[in-house]
C-alpha cells in the first residue's frame, strides 16, 4: 500500500493531514523557527541546523534568516547556493537547486498545488517537483511556480512569476515571466579604467 508520503513524493494526489506528514512538517517549521531565532555570530549553529533540515547542500548554502519551507527534506542544493532574506519554499516534491545560483529577498518556490476543483481541495492536494539549474540569478520578490524548470546561467527579473519553463542563458521577467532576450557577451562586467 502507498503512504500518503509516497504519494506526494510521486505528485499524486494525497491527504496533507496524514500524521506522518503533520509530524514532518512539524519538525522542518521547529528547525526554521530555531535557524531564524539564530544570531549572526552563531554561524556553526546555522550551519548544523540547514544540515539537519535540507535534503542536500546544508554544508555550503549561505541562508540569510528567516527562512521558512514545508518540509526542507525535499530541498536539494549544490555548492555555494544562497538565499537572502525571507525566502519560502515549499517542497512537497523535490526542489533541486544548482551551484552557485542566488535568490534575492522573499523570493517563492512553490512545488506544492491544489485541485481546481473545490470538492476534490477539500481534502487533496498534489506537487510537481521544481528544477532550477546553476549559475541562476533570480530576483527579489520572483514566485517559482510548481512544475517549473529554469536552465542553467538564466536571469529571472524581480517581482517575475514563472508559471512555465525558462531556457538556459538568458534574462526572463515579467507576470507571467518570458523570455525577454539572451544573455551575451556584452552583459560581461567589463572592468572600469
Amino acid at each position: 500500500m502507498t503512504s500518503e508520503k509516497q504519494k506526494m513524493l510521486a505528485g499524486e494526489l494525497y491527504d496533507a493531514l496524514d500524521p506522518e506528514l503533520v509530524q514532518d512538517r512539524e519538525r522542518a517549521r521547529d528547525l526554521c523557527q530555531d535557524l531564524n531565532a539564530t544570531r549572526e555570530s552563531e554561524q556553526e549553529t546555522r550551519r548544523r541546523i540547514l544540515t539537519d533540515l535540507l535534503g542536500a547542500g546544508g554544508e555550503s548554502v549561505w541562508m540569510q534568516p528567516p527562512f521558512y519551507c514545508d518540509y526542507g527534506s525535499n530541498i536539494y542544493l549544490g555548492e555555494r547556493v544562497y538565499f537572502n532574506f525571507n525566502c519560502v519554499v515549499l517542497d512537497v516534491c523535490e526542489v533541486r537547486i544548482g551551484d552557485c545560483t542566488f535568490f534575492g529577498p522573499a523570493v517563492q518556490i512553490y512545488a506544492a498545488t491544489h485541485p481546481m476543483t473545490a470538492q476534490l481541495r477539500r481534502t487533496q492536494e498534489f506537487g510537481k517537483p521544481v528544477t532550477i539549474g546553476s549559475d541562476v540569478w533570480i530576483g527579489g520578490g520572483a514566485i517559482i511556480c510548481p512544475g517549473v524548470t529554469i536552465g542553467s546561467k538564466t536571469v529571472i527579473g524581480a517581482g517575475s512569476v514563472v508559471t512555465r519553463d525558462v531556457p538556459d542563458g538568458v534574462f526572463a521577467a515579467g507576470n507571467p515571466c518570458r523570455v525577454i532576450r539572451d544573455i551575451t557577451q556584452e552583459d560581461q562586467a567589463q572592468p572600469t579604467t
